[in-house]
C-alpha cells in the first residue's frame, strides 16, 4: 500500500472561497524522475455543508443541494496522518478549504501546480487545467473525453496528475522535496501585478516603494521574498 506522504488534493466548495463539499485526493510518488499516481487509492466524498451552494459555484461544479442529502458534515474530514506534501492546481485555494474543516495545515508543505505550469511553459496563453490539457495533447480528442468531468474534484485529481507528469518531466524532478523547492521557487514573482508599477519587473520597481510595501501587514509571503531580495 502506498503511504499517503504526497497527495494531489482538490476541493469543490459551496461559494467562492467557501466550506467545502467534495474533496478528493489521491496519493502520489517520484522515482527516478517518473511520477506516479496510485488511483487504486483515490479517495473522493461529497459532504454537507448546512448552507445553500451558490449558483455561481453550482455552474462549474454542478453539484446540486440533492447531492449533498444524507452526506457527512464537512468538519468530519481528516487528511490521512502521514500527508507531509499536497499538491494542486492553485492549492493555496484547497488548503484553505480543508482549514475550514478543522485540519490543521500548518505542517503541510503547499506544491503548487499552476505555479510550476506558468514555470514550464510562460509563453502559454491560458495555464488553467483544462487548456493545459489541450496543450499537452495537442487539441486531441483524447482530451476532451477527459475534460467532460472537469471541475469536479475527482476528474480533476487525474487531470492534475496528467499535468504534473509532464511538468516532473520538463524539470527534471527526481524527488518530491525536488518538486517542493522548485515550487516554492516558481511561487515567487517576478513581476507586481497590483498598484501604479503594475506590470514593472519587481527588480525595476523604485527602493521606496519597495521599502513601502515591505511595512504593509497584509503583504503575500511570496511577494515579500522576491521584494526583499531585490533589495540585496
Amino acid at each position: 500500500m502506498n503511504v499517503m506522504n504526497a497527495i494531489i488534493l482538490d476541493t469543490e466548495t459551496h461559494t467562492l472561497n467557501g466550506k467545502p463539499i467534495e474533496i478528493a485526493y489521491a496519493p502520489i510518488e517520484i522515482h527516478n524522475g517518473k511520477m506516479t499516481l496510485d488511483k487504486s487509492q483515490l479517495f473522493d466524498q461529497l459532504y454537507s455543508v448546512e448552507e445553500p451552494i451558490s449558483y455561481a459555484a453550482m455552474a462549474v461544479h454542478h453539484i446540486l443541494e440533492s447531492d449533498l442529502q444524507n452526506q457527512p458534515l464537512y468538519t468530519s474530514f481528516e487528511l490521512p496522518t502521514s500527508t507531509q506534501y499536497i499538491i494542486g492546481h492553485n492549492i493555496d485555494y484547497d488548503i484553505n478549504a480543508i482549514a475550514r474543516c478543522g485540519v490543521d495545515v500548518r505542517h503541510i508543505k503547499a506544491i503548487c501546480t499552476l505555479a510550476l505550469a506558468r514555470k514550464v511553459w510562460p509563453e502559454s496563453e491560458a495555464h488553467n487545467i483544462s487548456a493545459l490539457i489541450y496543450q499537452i495533447s495537442k487539441g486531441s480528442p483524447k482530451a476532451r473525453e477527459l475534460l467532460k468531468g472537469a471541475h469536479r474534484a475527482d476528474a480533476d485529481i487525474i487531470l492534475t496528475a496528467n499535468i504534473l507528469m509532464h511538468i516532473v518531466h520538463h524539470l527534471d524532478i527526481s524527488t518530491i522535496e525536488e518538486l517542493y523547492n522548485a515550487s516554492e521557487e516558481a511561487r515567487i514573482p517576478k513581476i507586481i501585478n497590483f498598484g501604479k508599477h503594475k506590470g514593472t519587473a519587481i527588480s525595476d520597481l523604485p527602493r521606496d516603494y519597495i521599502q513601502w510595501l515591505l511595512r504593509q501587514d497584509d503583504l503575500d509571503n511570496y511577494l515579500k521574498k522576491a521584494l526583499e531580495t531585490s533589495l540585496v
